[in-house]
């Protein structure tokens, strides 16, 4: 049994982790409703398309500002927070058990409990780390993540003409399914069609792509604190100041953006792969474009090579843009939050 002292930093971390990760997703769902319509949106998007010179009109969306328009003028502004609540379900046990378990593998690495002494841990075990904690989470929150990306993508217009009616009306008949009005009829769907396996549907290609994000995530996020230590501490060298070396509230914020971004750039493609995978043969409105078929993939490495074969390589990278958008601040406003929360429970606790 552990020590009292490691129950209470683990319920500490847990709690700072909960409580910024709750903040992070409730700012930026917006853009990650935006990142999900373009990821699970089987037409061509508009800035790959024109590159081509094969731009249709069937494409619901074609860009940010336009998707934003679309979805504000047909779902209101409650659009921009579908699936909220499972995304808040999902991401603060995520966050609590990532920082939980990322403070535990950074105490057994360095030797010691304090925050400050984890960052003279090599920059591989820092990438290490953050991927084993990414993994742990992953697993303890998957069927929110599920949840939430099922209501952000198959979108819900305000009124229905009769047109979409008679369209909307033929087609949940002929599949024999539905657009799911809440997580509850979702949940309850999943599990009696799929059974409990299907909570995890995309399980495999989210661990493949969570090991290098969460690594790179936490990784560069603790390179680029070393980095910003270290410029203080030459300025206040060469100024013969007396001034502390921490960072700033800015200087962690600018971190932590371009940490988001770094590992968004690289893991997109997986992210996109994850979300087909979550959404296959589950109905969506008619004029939200095409659904993604039942089992449309038999692995993780056929979905890569059907979405290029169909897609091409920018069917990898849709979203991206959104995505990026949402990550550098999402990473941000994530690692200042939990810095913050860590210091002001720690002060409390103590």
């Amino acid at each position: 049994m552990e020590e009292p002292g490691q129950i209470k930093r683990a319920l500490l971390d847990a709690s700072a982790g909960a409580i910024s990760g709750g903040i992070s997703r409730t700012v930026t769902s917006p853009l990650d409703v935006i990142k999900i319509r373009f990821q699970v949106q089987l037409e061509p998007t508009s800035s790959w398309a024109l590159l081509r010179g094969d731009l249709s009109g069937s494409s619901k969306y074609t860009g940010m500002s336009q998707a934003t328009k679309d979805i504000l003028r047909e779902e209101g502004l409650p659009g921009f927070w579908r699936g909220n609540v499972p995304a808040l379900l999902m991401v603060m046990p995520y966050t609590a058990i990532q920082f939980a378990v990322l403070h535990k593998l950074k105490t057994f690495a360095s030797g010691s409990s304090k925050t400050v002494d984890h960052l003279s841990i090599s920059p591989y075990l820092s990438y290490i780390s953050g991927g084993l904690a990414g993994c742990a989470a992953t697993v303890g929150s998957y069927p929110f993540d599920l949840l939430r990306t099922i209501l952000a993508s198959q979108g819900e217009p305000k009124v229905l003409h009769l047109t979409d009616a008679i369209m909307f009306f033929s087609a949940l008949t002929a599949v024999h399914s539905v657009v799911y009005p809440t997580m509850r009829s979702a949940l309850f769907d999943i599990i009696s069609t799929r059974g409990f396996r299907g909570l995890y549907a995309g399980l495999s290609p989210t661990l493949v792509e969570i090991v290098p994000y969460a690594g790179l995530q936490f990784g560069t996020y603790d390179t680029f604190k070393r980095w910003a230590m270290t410029w203080n501490w030459s300025r206040s060298f060469n100024t013969s100041s007396t001034t502390d070396h921490s960072l700033s509230s800015f200087q962690l914020f600018i971190c932590g953006l371009a940490a988001g971004t770094c590992a968004k750039l690289v893991c997109h493609p997986l992210d996109v792969v994850k979300k087909r995978f979550q959404i296959e043969g589950l109905q969506r409105h008619p004029k939200y474009g095409a659904r993604v078929d039942h089992r449309a993939y038999k692995n993780m490495f056929d979905a890569l090579q059907r979405i290029l074969q169909s897609e091409g390589w920018h069917g990898l990278y849709k979203g991206i843009v959104p995505s990026t958008i949402k990550a550098a601040p999402a990473g941000a406003v994530t690692f200042v939050a939990y810095e913050f929360t860590s210091d002001w429970l720690e002060s409390i606790l103590s």
